[in-house]
């Protein structure tokens, strides 16, 4: 059903989101010290955000996953994990690591227990309240304003709230007020599903990190408790220095994750050092969980024009997403194809950094892979290429009322930068983005904090994009459109 979130739920983000991703936590909590946001940024996976924590909360790492739509996190889809293998692993001290530091910091503890009873049914209404009027986004332009919030303040707080039941029934008519179907309310236990989302398979959620020095580390940001990486003696903080022996220094938080997937229970060993002066420890954890390749490919022969051309379905955008793309296309470009079909068609999205990534592949250093807007300035960012193209053949893109999401993230940035035809039926057409933020009993909220913009400035959220062609034209007509769109973008 259109409009409906059909993805996975996401944690704080990284710095930049697809958005990363996107959102910045210290809007949260302007008055209120007791908000928590667990960004959903699934835009970009590589924008630091601090977060007001006066009363030392953990922060769990959002990892980037996409909705039914370009958005930046998901619904409630989850990868909890299984129960926990009895032994993970062994830790070894690594003595091959400098030591920078005199001493080692002592580790933070992970939780600081506070009783959800200590805050009052008004005060959890109010943190509610307050995360709406920091940093929600009108996308469709419901008349929502400032005053007409503050009115609705008022009016909810203008008498007590008996219980905690009420308390989350007020938020979720507050909410429902917006006429945003995205933005809704999240009992304690939906929220803690949401919260073992898990990215790499042992269990933990990645976010770069400067150190004291400004040096970009991935570090541990939301762990499961009891989950592989946490029995193994990694904890909250601790920063991944290599994955199987590959020193991941300048990798992002998603191509670590990315690294971490593999066949559910095999084992993968990790170097990791508490902060930035302890000492680094080798880890060999079980994997518990792990993405499947979204990814079928084959070659295909067209007889009328005596040429062979290379097909590959993408069903969704997860963590191996990438990785398992760029080996079958490398494959069928050995194979000596004349042209490359991506099929989209259906793809509802996933992880729209790994769609960001994706696009990249095709793109020219500096081109436009898409523009996030929304009213925090965290929000307003461009995604661009950072290196030349891997793949350059004519591309085909086939695309239908399903795909949404980060597939449309992708079909737009190609078909914007003249890099693809669009062929098949218009898209699904949403392109928001949400956070999701805890408040201090346990329960939480998703809110739309932004929207997707297409490289030639298209509002995909409600729109969707036409393509070129219906159905798959010849290929002289692929290289000829390609050709005039590149010109054309050149004069």
């Amino acid at each position: 059903m259109k409009g409906a979130p059909s993805s996975a739920p996401c944690r704080r983000p990284a710095a930049p989101l697809l958005p990363t991703a996107a959102g910045r936590a210290t809007a949260t909590s302007r008055s209120s010290n007791r908000v928590r946001k667990i960004q959903i940024s699934c835009s970009s996976c590589r924008r630091s955000e601090e977060l007001v924590n006066p009363l030392r909360w953990p922060v769990l790492e959002a990892v980037r996953h996409g909705v039914a739509g370009a958005a930046i996190c998901f619904s409630l889809i989850t990868s909890s994990l299984g129960s926990p293998p009895a032994v993970m692993a062994d830790a070894v001290l690594d003595s091959s690591v400098p030591q920078q530091c005199a001493e080692q910091e002592p580790r933070e503890r992970l939780f600081e227990e506070r009783s959800s009873t200590e805050v009052t049914n008004e005060e959890i209404v109010e943190e509610a309240w307050e995360v709406v009027n920091d940093s929600f986004l009108d996308a469709e332009n419901r008349g929502w304003s400032p005053e007409k919030w503050m009115k609705r303040r008022n009016d909810v707080l203008s008498s007590p709230i008996p219980s905690r039941s009420r308390a989350h029934d007020t938020i979720r008519n507050m909410l429902t007020s917006l006429g945003d179907s995205y933005t809704r309310f999240l009992t304690t236990t939906e929220f803690s599903k949401m919260a073992r989302y898990d990215l790499t398979g042992i269990g933990i959620n990645l976010r770069e990190i400067p150190d004291a020095s400004g040096v970009i580390r991935v570090k541990v940001l939301g762990i499961v408790l009891d989950g592989p990486a946490y029995l193994s003696g990694i904890r909250q903080g601790d920063a991944i220095l290599s994955v199987n022996g590959e020193d991941v220094n300048g990798k992002s938080a998603f191509e670590v994750s990315s690294l971490l997937q593999e066949t559910s229970g095999t084992f993968v060993t990790l170097k990791v050092q508490h902060g930035d002066c302890g000492e680094a420890h080798l880890f060999r954890v079980k994997r518990q969980s792990v993405a499947q390749t979204p990814v079928f490919y084959r070659l295909e022969r067209i007889e009328s024009e005596d040429k062979n051309i290379g097909y590959v379905q993408l069903k969704e955008f997860n963590a191996l997403a990438k990785k398992d793309l760029v080996i079958a296309m490398k494959r069928l470009e050995e194979a000596g194809v004349s042209c490359l079909v991506l099929d989209l068609r259906d793809n509802r999205g996933g992880l729209v950094q790994a769609g960001i990534e994706i696009a990249k592949l095709f793109l020219d250093k500096g081109q436009t892979v898409i523009y996030t807007v929304g009213r925090d300035p965290e929000v307003q960012r461009a995604f661009v290429a950072e290196e030349a193209p891997v793949f350059t053949l004519p591309l085909i893109v086939l695309v239908n009322g399903q795909t949404a999401s980060a597939s449309e993230i992708v079909a737009a940035a190609l078909h914007d930068n003249c890099r693809a035809v669009l062929v098949g039926d218009q898209t699904y057409g949403k392109g928001l983005i949400q956070s999701v933020y805890e408040l201090h009993d346990g329960s939480g909220i998703v809110v739309t904090i932004g929207k997707y913009v297409s490289p030639k400035h298209m509002d995909i959220n409600g729109n969707g994009i036409r393509p070129d062609f219906s159905r798959i034209p010849a290929l002289s007509k692929v290289t000829q459109l390609i050709s005039k769109c590149s010109l054309a973008s050149k004069a």
